[in-house]
């Protein structure tokens, strides 16, 4: 089956998920495109041959799934667009600019029944699987800390061509909400549930409702500790970088970079390894762990019928704790996380 692919939205982001998905080796094809940009719209089709559509609407009648790459303040209507019509669909992260938002858009594809996936494309990089093999390696001892460390060149103009990512109103608020949320859906990946959190924010660029660094401490069920700093800064040749150190009680490992490593690692009694590139690939081949492409496992799973991953709900879970880091920073109080599934965060 080839799956005709419609966009809502013609952008940096939509551009990323098209070449993917000509390298994926899917079997699909692109079906119509819109966006309120007609350059941009038009830049997008020539790229990949997609039909030039006149509204949201026209896309959805004409294909067979759906992605949402718009700023997103427009996710939650373009989502309920396509879920009415039986559209799988495609999500960029985050859901939606704030939690309610967020459940909203996952009662909204649950209610309709069709495959939804989410942009959290983190979850397919081979570095973030050897370390988390790392660490789930028994050999390892118990988890003890994860220090996690991301900054990224103020995402407004510049390579990324556009000013949404500095409105508060489209993007719903700002390095947390619109680029961390990759990080805390991590962090939940590495060391389990997160069953409380504390925060601070900052504004150093003095754009409205947009922070710019925060620090926080996410305690872990477990009894392990993560700390996470994340920044926006002003240095354009350095577009986005995120370190990682864990420590188990019989492992040392670092990870930089988000696909390819380097990644190093140390048990006791012995030498530390490294492996980055060709190498880091392989020897998750080797182990079984490797990871597809996102966006073909998408196309896939509509060719397939069957649910995606990561989905509506993973997405959900990670708007969970950044709605709850939020709030720690907002009231200065700690804010306890329920387990996955159980409902909203409570403030004690």
């Amino acid at each position: 089956m080839t799956v005709r692919v419609g966009f809502l939205g013609a952008g940096l982001i939509a551009g990323v998920h098209a070449r993917s998905l000509a390298a994926s080796g899917a079997d699909f094809a692109f079906a119509g495109a819109y966006d309120a940009d007609d350059a941009r719209l038009a830049a997008f089709a020539s790229l990949t041959g997609a039909s030039v559509c006149s509204s949201a609407s026209e896309v959805v009648a004409g294909c067979d799934a759906v992605y949402v790459c718009t700023w997103t303040s427009e996710h939650p209507e373009l989502v309920a667009l396509a879920a009415a019509a039986g559209r799988p669909v495609f999500c960029e992260k985050p859901l939606a600019t704030d939690l309610a938002g967020a459940v909203e858009m996952h009662r909204t594809v649950t209610e309709a029944g069709v495959i939804n996936q989410v942009g959290l494309v983190l979850r397919s990089s081979n570095a973030f699987a050897l370390l988390r093999h790392l660490v789930d390696d028994p050999d390892s001892g118990r988890l003890l800390s994860v220090t996690f460390h991301d900054d990224q060149c103020l995402p407004v103009e510049g390579w990324y061509d556009s000013t949404w990512r500095g409105d508060a109103a489209k993007a719903g608020s700002g390095v947390l909400l619109e680029h961390s949320i990759h990080d805390v859906d991590l962090i939940e990946a590495v060391g389990g549930p997160v069953a409380r959190v504390s925060g601070n924010l900052a504004y150093t660029h003095a754009r409205p409702g947009i922070e710019d660094v925060v620090a926080a401490t996410l305690g872990y069920a477990s009894s392990a500790v993560a700390n996470l700093t994340t920044v926006w800064h002003d240095i354009p040749e350095r577009l986005n970088d995120r370190r990682v150190e864990v420590v188990c009680e019989r492992l040392w490992v670092a990870l930089e970079g988000d696909w390819v490593g380097p990644i190093k690692w140390q048990r006791a009694g012995s030498p530390v390894q490294r492996l980055r590139g060709s190498e880091l690939v392989d020897h998750a081949v080797e182990l079984g762990i490797d990871r597809a492409n996102a966006d073909g496992d998408f196309i896939a799973a509509v060719a397939d019928g069957r649910p995606a991953s990561p989905d509506f709900g993973d997405a959900l879970r990670a708007h969970v704790l950044v709605d709850a880091i939020y709030r720690s920073a907002r009231d200065a109080a700690v804010v306890d996380i329920p387990s996955p599934g159980s409902g909203s965060a409570e403030v004690r």
